[in-house]
């Protein structure tokens, strides 16, 4: 059955993994330092195994960017996806300030709840920034690193050109039109028959969510990760750099700056992919983390 916080036209949703996402996505009332009410937290558990798995969504997105990859790492570990505060199907509480520090401490109070054991976080495109950040504040939580295409070289969130100054509501409803979206889209994967109708309704499904806008706001405006490019380096974690070689939205020299920066690194290159190895390649990128955890 598919979750009744859903946008009713999630029922055309298509793709098998699509569905069976939709059918598993769950809210739990997680209570935070940042408010004296619980935030309701949207969010993914699947399979068992020894080290668990936290999957980290890209900007503007949510757990359903994982629908292709999640499934084939649960037949082998334990696997987590949640949606960041200010993103997917988590709530927006109408006073909260959102940015990577607000990010961060729901983020640990997410892990602290239901995790609670050091674990692989694995973080794709703003989800990687969003993963470091974490890693270097709170590095007992964390085991490992996979960072999929991620920024925290580049400045200020991919899809962020897309918005225009003065930024508000106009620049948010462009953002919101299906045209942009599905050019957001185009250039997202290296092969355009990636960019369906399904694909489309699941980058979509979201933006119905009450105060979409005013989070895409206020953290565009807070600057997002831009203050990581200098803290990279103190990362100390074993770390997977999975990168397309065909990304346009990041380009590819930054997957070599992460390499150099993080001392206990390895580089993968995802052949013939864009931005977004974990839908264009989910095999070949579970079989890399995979074979990481291992």
């Amino acid at each position: 059955m598919i979750a009744s916080f859903l946008s009713p036209e999630s029922a055309r949703l298509t793709e098998p993994t699509s569905i069976a996402l939709a059918q598993s996505i769950d809210r739990i009332d997680l209570l935070t330092p940042l408010c004296a009410g619980p935030i309701s937290t949207a969010y993914v558990r699947q399979g068992s195994g020894s080290t668990p798995i936290l999957l980290l969504h890209g900007f503007d997105s949510s757990v359903f960017e994982f629908r292709r990859l999640l499934p084939l790492l649960t037949e082998q570990q334990e696997t987590w996806s949640v949606d960041l505060l200010g993103f997917g199907f988590t709530d927006r509480p109408v006073n909260l300030s959102f940015n990577p520090v607000a990010i961060k401490s729901h983020l640990y109070a997410f892990w602290k709840a239901n995790i609670a054991r050091p674990m692989i976080l694995v973080g794709a495109s703003m989800g990687g920034a969003a993963a470091i950040d974490f890693a270097l504040i709170y590095p007992e939580a964390v085991e490992a690193l996979v960072l999929i295409d991620s920024a925290g070289f580049a400045r200020g969130p991919a899809i962020s050109r897309f918005l225009f100054p003065p930024l508000g509501e106009l620049a948010t409803s462009f953002l919101r039109s299906p045209k942009v979206r599905r050019n957001v889209s185009l250039q997202a994967y290296a092969d355009p028959s990636f960019v369906t109708p399904d694909s489309l309704l699941c980058a979509a499904l979201h933006l119905q969510c009450p105060h979409w806008q005013q989070a895409i706001i206020s953290f565009t405006k807070s600057g997002g990760y831009n203050f990581l490019a200098d803290r990279t380096a103190a990362i100390n974690h074993p770390t997977l750099i999975l990168w397309g070689d065909s990304d346009r939205i990041l380009g590819t020299q930054d997957a070599e700056k992460f390499h150099r920066a993080i001392a206990h690194s390895k580089l993968v290159w995802i052949n013939h992919c864009g931005h977004v190895p974990h839908l264009e390649k989910p095999e070949e990128t579970a079989e890399q983390i995979l074979a990481f955890c291992a």
